[in-house]
């Protein structure tokens, strides 16, 4: 450990930087932003605001650790008590620690503290993309207990951060995102679901005005947390120290969630931070460049995936379910997930939920015959769980009521006839640890889509003590049954979905290897749900699949080019009911397949882009290789515009000193004009334009009609 103090740390990557000065009592920021390079000298000097009237005497300071003792009169970075005393942080510094790479890129800062009985700490790791990991954790370390009610990790953001950007949504319209001005006050979004929800605040970005995808610099924050959240942006008529806001986020803790003993210790989720000086996609570019230098990060090509939920529901059949393999495989599908409906009792919604054993009426020969089945054709083999989940109506509830979570005076009110099993009981763990590892190794099951279709309300363990609030130990049971359950099969796939998008978060990412965005299969919808999904996730982890003409979730009719062409650009697979399909139709499914053949590697390794676009009834999204040698945008259309035309539309992510080759791919049919002819150029495609003309100046693109969709294929030639 190193002690000292008013020295300046500064950590670099990526064009970012996070300079803090080692002071005392407690370290300060002094910058969060574009990287300032070796030229760090006046930071400090310009770091102490003026002393307002009516002001404390001494200059408003916002350290590491924001408290009211520094001045600070907005949230603090820790609340709690013990017995009702000591309720106010006077964290003091102990000590630090600093370790830079022998290149200079990136670095960790550990900051230690004392305080009253309580030894914190916070670490600071930037890594090599100019993402920033924040881990804040509190020990007692006095004879009393105490009660940790919240602990927030918060950086100050400059005055010109002046816009916020979070997310909101619902069931089938999940990360639909919301814009307001960063004025006085605090903005705070706190989830109380159990989870972070269908209405998960998901990212929170503040940003120059009107930033956009492609413009304006966002410091942006997300919590890497599968419970509950919270988020918040604060700004104070006072400022934040030299700053003039604070934005942050942390676990929502339910009263006397966390009471330490002596000696224990809360180490908070990490938080991740980012600055981008190029809008939105800056922000994800990080991030995705983040999860795919992670050492567990999927680098096998992500295969064509059929799941049978909206084929075939709950009547498994195995002659029906044969033929719709046979269907699948004859389009290049290369795997098959069993959905729900093969265990014990599930003929519907209402029962079976817990009972992970499968059903000899509908299975009488075990599922063996329908694995063969999948494995003659070449494909793998995943099966669907909700182990998270139970049904009264099953053996689990009869024989085990004390495993559901919830109060002893009477459950409240189910949710898909459905109760959350209290995972954190060793028993009830034991048992679903044991099932799961069963049927896995019984059939070298390839891929588990592990679902978690409801919320948890009045979430509380029941013990001989009494009742504890008990989302926290709901959430590490998870985590440690994910951690196990791959540690016994480590080619084991996870698929995560929470009645859709409902749990979406890079907790839960760091243990699974896709996201189900969305329980909505209507391309209207998924793709405004999936170009914002993308702001966190790279398309390799989002799935995204062909359903019906008729959506099962909105009814609304769509072309199948248009549902073809949505869901090319992320994991890809169906749903539709390949053996109700005819002939002309399976051979588009087949062409897509094997687009999508073709893209994958650019598709799962390239860099997102979007157009910022004057008409929000049209959108233009592209992935651009990493070198920029080639790139796929889908140009696509939600409604009709007042405008006839859009104009030139600029090409985001292409080298304006290259040449390209320009191509429209049309395997999947032509998209629908509202126009008597083409932009000439498209009529000429394939053409070899200059990056200028496609990235700077832009070119004229076609005038689709609503719910169609191009594919726009370009080439590095020079």
């Amino acid at each position: 450990m190193h002690s000292g103090a008013n020295a300046v740390i500064a950590l670099r990557a990526g064009g970012a930087a996070f300079v803090v000065e080692i002071c005392h009592p407690v370290p300060r920021v002094l910058h969060w932003g574009a990287d300032l390079g070796a030229a760090l000298d006046g930071l400090a000097e310009t770091a102490e605001p003026a002393v307002l009237n009516n002001s404390p005497d001494s200059p408003r300071v916002f350290s590491v650790w924001p408290s009211e003792r520094d001045g600070w009169s907005g949230t603090p970075a820790q609340e709690g008590n013990a017995s009702g005393y000591d309720t106010t942080p006077r964290p003091a510094l102990a000590a630090h620690r600093v370790e830079v790479p022998a290149d200079g890129v990136g670095g960790r800062l550990e900051l230690s503290f004392t305080d009253a009985g309580l030894r914190s700490s916070v670490v600071y790791e930037l890594d090599r993309f100019g993402v920033l990991a924040v881990s804040l954790s509190v020990e007692n370390a006095a004879a009393r207990a105490y009660t940790l009610d919240g602990l927030l990790a918060l950086l100050p953001v400059p005055e010109r951060a002046v816009e916020l950007v979070d997310f909101t949504g619902k069931w089938c319209r999940e990360r639909a995102p919301q814009r307001a001005p960063f004025g006085f006050g605090t903005h705070l979004r706190s989830t109380r679901r159990g989870k972070p929800g269908h209405d998960s605040p998901f990212l929170l970005m503040a940003g120059t005005a009107a930033f956009s995808f492609g413009h304006g610099e966002v410091w942006a924050s997300h919590l890497a947390w599968s419970g509950e959240q919270r988020y918040l942006a604060e700004r104070l008529p006072e400022g934040a120290g030299a700053f003039a806001a604070a934005i942050g986020a942390g676990e929502s803790l339910r009263s006397g969630e966390v009471i330490l003993a002596a000696g224990e210790r809360y180490t908070a989720p990490t938080v991740l931070f980012v600055w981008s000086g190029a809008g939105t996609d800056g922000v994800a570019d990080r991030l995705h460049r983040r999860l795919r230098a992670r050492a567990g990060h999927t680098v096998t090509p992500r295969p064509l995936v059929l799941n049978t939920w909206e084929a075939v529901y709950f009547d498994h059949d195995l002659d029906r379910l044969t033929a719709l393999v046979e269907r699948a495989a004859t389009v290049g599908v290369e795997r098959i997930v069993l959905d729900d409906g093969w265990f014990r009792g599930r003929r519907d919604a209402d029962a079976g939920l817990g009972d992970w054993f499968v059903d000899p009426d509908v299975w009488p020969d075990g599922l063996e015959p329908f694995v063969k089945v999948v494995r003659a054709h070449g494909m793998q083999f995943g099966l669907w769980f909700e182990p998270e989940m139970v049904n009264l109506d099953s053996s689990l509830a009869r024989d085990h009521p004390d495993w559901i979570l919830g109060p002893a005076a009477g459950l409240g009110p189910s949710a898909r006839r459905q109760y959350v099993l209290d995972i954190a009981r060793p028993d009830a763990y034991a048992y679903l640890l044991g099932r799961l590892d069963a049927l896995v190794a019984a059939h070298a099951v390839d891929y588990l889509k592990w679902d978690h279709n409801r919320d948890l309300l009045e979430a509380v363990s029941r013990s001989a003590t009494g009742e504890r609030p008990s989302v926290r130990r709901q959430t590490l049971a998870l985590y440690r049954l994910l951690d196990e359950l791959r540690a016994r099969h480590p080619a084991l796939e996870i698929e995560t979905c929470s009645g859709g998008g409902g749990r979406v978060d890079l907790g839960i990412l760091d243990r699974t290897d896709r996201v189900w965005a969305s329980d909505c299969n209507d391309p209207v919808e998924r793709a405004q749900i999936e170009r914002w999904t993308r702001t966190l996730v790279p398309p390799e982890l989002i799935g995204s699949h062909l359903g019906a003409a008729r959506s099962h979730t909105t009814s609304r009719t769509t072309d199948l080019s248009f549902r073809l062409a949505v869901s090319l650009t992320a994991h890809a697979g169906i749903e539709q009911d390949l053996t109700a399909a005819s002939e002309a139709e399976l051979a588009t499914i087949a062409a897509w397949s094997a687009l999508y053949r073709e893209f994958r590697p650019l598709l799962h390794t390239g860099r997102v882009v979007n157009a910022d676009l004057a008409d929000d009834a049209v959108a233009l999204s592209g992935i651009v290789a990493q070198d920029g040698s080639r790139a796929l945008f889908t140009w696509l259309r939600f409604r009709t515009s007042a405008a006839g035309q859009t104009g030139r539309v600029r090409f985001p992510g292409l080298d304006a000193d290259a040449r390209y080759r320009v191509v429209v791919r049309e395997e999947l049919g032509a998209a629908s004009r509202h126009e008597a002819a083409d932009p000439s150029w498209v009529a000429r495609a394939p053409i070899v334009l200059s990056g200028a003309v496609l990235a700077v100046a832009g070119v004229p693109l076609p005038t689709l009609n609503p719910q169609q969709a191009m594919l726009i294929d370009i080439e590095r030639t020079s």
